[in-house]
């Protein structure tokens, strides 16, 4: 069964959350499952590599979930209106992705959560289309035809799924929120389908 990877990195929590919401959408098209990947943290000075298992949440990233994948859904927390370091490293070392190709043409979205309504969400999620579009990514976001768009009074956007955690950092996402990451998911899901 093709397979959407749906990866990220989550500090808190809340992307964690949101991307389990990203999955259960991709789960909703018909003949199509998430593959959900994590990425190991990073830190100024490296002394010991990171497990090759993290202790709680999704297994870490290989390679080959790249080259198996029928699309792909990013994810991250905001730092400072971009993408966390732990993802932005990731990414950084896929030249020889990049140079073969494994992820042209494949369908592709962000999804993103900030503690506040203003913490740079909508360019953490541009941020992160940018090396999709180098690595030949087709980029999609949610269109205005998702009502829950239109309605949301937290997280959520054009350019992609997020979710605001508040002064609480609140991991869970509200329904709309949640019902829009479903949204992309069941986006990047069934456009993979129909390219397949």
């Amino acid at each position: 069964m093709p397979e959407i990877l749906v990866l990220y990195y989550s500090r808190g929590g809340s992307v964690a959350r949101l991307a389990r919401q990203v999955a259960r959408g991709v789960g909703e098209v018909e003949g199509m499952q998430a593959r959900v990947r994590s990425v190991p943290p990073v830190a100024p000075v490296t002394s010991v590599a990171a497990p090759p298992v993290p202790d709680e949440g999704a297994p870490y990233v290989e390679r080959r979930d790249l080259e198996e994948c029928a699309g792909l859904l990013l994810g991250s927390p905001t730092r400072f209106g971009n993408m966390a370091a732990p993802l932005k490293h990731w990414l950084d070392g896929l030249g020889a992705e990049w140079a073969s190709g494994t992820l042209v043409g494949k369908p592709a979205a962000v999804f993103t959560s900030t503690a506040s309504m203003h913490g740079g969400q909508e360019s953490t999620l541009l941020s992160m289309m940018l090396p999709l579009l180098h690595h030949g990514c087709m980029v999609l976001g949610i269109p205005f035809t998702e009502p829950a768009l239109s309605t949301t009074r937290s997280g959520g956007t054009p350019y992609g799924a997020s979710h605001v955690s508040g002064p609480d950092d609140d991991p869970q996402p509200t329904d709309e929120e949640a019902r829009l990451a479903r949204a992309l998911g069941r986006r990047v899901a069934a456009t993979a389908a129909r390219l397949a």
